[in-house]
C-alpha cells in the first residue's frame, strides 16, 4: 500500500472514530488483528457490539467506499469478529457488522455509517 493510501486509511479511520464517539458509541478496540482477519473498529452501540469496517475515498471515481467491502472481506471480518467474541466470552451478546464509508470533499471528511451492512457469512462452529 502506498504512503498516500496509508495516510487516507488512517485519516478515514480517525474521522470514523470521531463520528462514532459523537454518535454515542463506545470504542472498544481499533485494528483488532487475529490470524483469521482484521477489524478496523470494534465499538458498542448501547447493548450491541459493532464490528466496523472503514473505507475511505477521495472521490467516487473508482466506486463508492462501501462497495469495496467484498464478500471475501466480509468473510474475513466475520471470522475475526467471532474470534473476538469467543476470546472475550461475549458469544451471547448482540452483534452486527457496519461499514463506515468516508469520502472527502474539499479536504473535509464526510462519514456515512451503514448499520447492518452485511450478515455473518459462512458456516462457523464455535
Amino acid at each position: 500500500m502506498s504512503k498516500e493510501n496509508l495516510a487516507l486509511s488512517a485519516s478515514g479511520e480517525e474521522a470514523a472514530v470521531d463520528f462514532l464517539k459523537g454518535s454515542g458509541y463506545k470504542i472498544i478496540a481499533r485494528n483488532y488483528r487475529t490470524r483469521l482477519g482484521e477489524i478496523d473498529i470494534i465499538a458498542c452501540d448501547k447493548d450491541t457490539y459493532c464490528f466496523i469496517e472503514v473505507k475511505a475515498r477521495y472521490s467516487d471515481k473508482f466506486g463508492l467506499p462501501s462497495e469495496a467491502v467484498t464478500r471475501f472481506k466480509q468473510r474475513q471480518i466475520s471470522k475475526a469478529a467471532l474470534a473476538f467474541l469467543k476470546e472475550k466470552h461475549l458469544l451471547d451478546k448482540k452483534a452486527r457488522f457496519d461499514v463506515a464509508a468516508v469520502t472527502y470533499a474539499q479536504g473535509l471528511p464526510r462519514v456515512e455509517l451503514i448499520k447492518d451492512a452485511f450478515e455473518l457469512s459462512g458456516n462457523f462452529i464455535y
